[in-house]
């Protein structure tokens, strides 16, 4: 199998969301206004371990003390002439971009996202130390960088006032295994780019990381692309949450923060999930009341790439377009400055609905107002293929029956396309995916929330994966991806440490399929997919039963999905009846 090409894409991406906040090409004149600005490079911020990080400054050329933008960033801070900074200094900011330990001019080891926490609170205490700051500092950027601003914030540095975090997490453990599976095309691949000799070409490391994808042991890849990856092989041999994770999560510290956050995701980003987690703990009752209020959530019909009204294979029209500098601005003129720009009278939570293509305001997360419908699964045994009798239907089935598949680690179903809206089809011609489909539907429907698949379902093998993903079918027959998930089978309890199963017996198995806001058009029909693999997209379960990372072999697994009165294998969908903004 040759590496998916969505997989490189997927790469270049992560290092372009940090980009688009702050881009550090393009040279302009540092002469704005009437006293200038003033631009200082690679100044060395000492850590509390005499390790010095390379950090730019940019602050206005007149005398006196100003708010702070921060952004903490592993992907370069960018040399003199930084566009936005500059604009950001004109408008009264002083704008400190810094390289993480270990990256670019930064001394120190790389050990991502491990020292994050301390480098970060560290420099925010040397930051309100400056003559030229007023004691207010602001974070902001995405992905790694919004990991960057969260984990500093529970050490509570007085300083510290409010965040801009966009498409991000803050647990690392959560984010690299999605219910017991590592999320291989993010953060085994993003690894090999990171780590990577600076004389090799991306057309070289492509070509290693296609020779090497489907090879065995999983924890050798490094190895064998041509050198190791030391943090990438901690995180294969502590598949669980246990105190090598401690640096990399806030946990049970969300009451800690202070700070005001204006959260950004995608209902396609790779990182969905966190943003989401983030937004729901930091308005949970165990926050102070001042700082609940403070929160705000904004979802669009993004992937990792955020802000774009073309995604995918689909427009959102021009509502989708996002000015993200401008929102940025405006935010922090509110929180750090005081100026009454209306976002205080804004809703917390802004979504865009696909589908319909219109944004609205909630008060809330998950909406108040959902119904949460059952959509159940029926078949007459053959549901293999978008071609079955596979289907899905409000009513439960009153007869018991099953599908088989036969899932084979090597020939996993592949990955289509990034994260996005992407056309399934061609998936769903394949004899190992179980494919459920509803009826054209005779209204639009609304579904805004989580979304979750229950599926009994048994195996042969003593370890396998589950996966599900809905999707939107049109009348022209496209199947668009909406929302996807997998369970693996030794995580079904999470509450339970992990055990494999049983070959042969029933399991319930709650697949997680994240959350989305689509409108179902009239006409349009409603499908639930089940398979056992989505690679690179997670990593192959080889069925042994064994530790994932070091097995070398595998074995095929006879799959089998159950549906009836005893077993109401189902997707639960959280349906809006009334759109009516709120």
């Amino acid at each position: 199998m040759n590496m998916n090409t969505s997989g490189r894409l997927l790469v270049s991406v992560l290092i372009a969301v940090v980009l688009k906040s702050f881009p550090g090409s393009g040279q302009i004149s540092a002469q704005t206004g009437e006293y200038g600005i003033i631009e200082e490079i690679d100044v060395r911020v000492p850590m509390r371990d005499g390790v010095r990080l390379s950090t730019n400054i940019y602050r206005p050329g007149a005398p006196g003390q100003y708010p702070v933008l921060l952004m903490r960033s592993p992907y370069g801070n960018g040399g003199s002439g930084n566009k936005t900074a500059i604009r950001a200094a004109g408008r009264g900011y002083a704008v400190v971009l810094q390289d993480t330990r270990g990256r670019y001019e930064s001394e120190g080891v790389f050990d991502a996202m491990q020292p994050e926490a301390l480098d970060g609170y560290d420099t925010q205490q040397w930051i309100g130390a400056q003559s030229w700051c007023n004691g207010k500092i602001g974070t902001f950027g995405g992905s790694y960088v919004g990991f960057t601003q969260w984990m500093p914030a529970p050490l509570r540095s007085p300083y510290l006032v409010t965040m801009f975090p966009t498409v991000t997490f803050s647990d690392l453990h959560d984010a690299i295994y999605q219910n017991g599976a590592f999320r291989y095309e993010l953060f085994g691949l993003w690894s090999y780019e990171m780590t990577s000799p600076y004389n090799l070409s991306q057309d070289s490391l492509d070509a290693r990381i296609s020779r090497v994808l489907m090879s065995l042991p999983l924890i050798d890849h490094d190895r064998k692309l041509g050198w190791k990856v030391p943090f990438l092989r901690d995180w294969l041999m502590h598949p669980e949450p246990d105190r090598y994770w401690d640096r990399t999560t806030i946990g049970d510290d969300y009451p800690k923060i202070k700070a005001s956050v204006y959260a950004i995701g995608g209902w396609y980003d790779i990182l969905l999930k966190g943003t989401i987690d983030n937004y729901l703990k930091m308005t949970s009752p165990s926050v102070d009341p001042e700082i609940r209020k403070k929160q705000k959530l904004m979802i669009g019909p993004w992937v990792h790439d955020y802000g774009k009204r073309k995604v995918g294979e689909l427009d959102f029209g021009e509502e989708a377009d996002l000015n993200e500098e401008e929102l940025m601005l405006r935010w922090f003129d509110n929180q750090l400055r005081g100026v009454e720009n209306g976002m205080d009278e804004e809703a917390p939570v802004k979504i865009f609905v696909m589908g319909a293509n219109k944004w609205r305001f909630e008060n809330e997360w998950p909406l108040a107002r959902t119904v949460y419908q059952r959509y159940y699964l029926d078949s007459k045994g053959g549901a293999n293929t978008r071609s079955g009798n596979g289907l899905l239907d409000l009513k439960a089935p009153e007869t018991g029956r099953s599908d088989t598949f036969v899932y084979d680690p090597s020939d996993p179903v592949p990955t289509t396309g990034s994260m996005g809206p992407y056309d399934l089809q061609k998936t769903e011609d394949r004899p190992d995916v179980l494919v459920y489909t509803s009826g054209p539907l005779k209204n639009d429907l609304e579904v805004t929330g989580p979304v979750t698949a229950v599926v009994y379902a048994s195996s042969s093998a003593m370890n396998t994966d589950f996966t599900a993903r809905l999707t939107d079918v049109y009348p022209d027959g496209r199947s668009i991806r909406i929302c996807e998930g997998i369970i693996r089978a030794s995580h079904r309890n999470p509450d339970l440490p992990p055990t494999n199963i049983e070959p042969g017996k029933i399991y319930r198995y709650n697949i997680d399929l994240w959350a989305t806001s689509n409108v179902f058009k009239k006409g349009h029909r409603i499908r639930l997919e089940i398979s056992s693999s989505n690679f690179p997209r997670f990593d192959r379960n080889l069925n042994t039963g064994t530790f994932f990372a070091t097995e070398t072999n595998w074995v095929k697994a006879e799959q089998r999905i159950f549906h009836g009165p005893d077993y109401p294998s189902c997707i639960i969908l959280p349906v809006i009846t009334s759109s009516a903004a709120r």
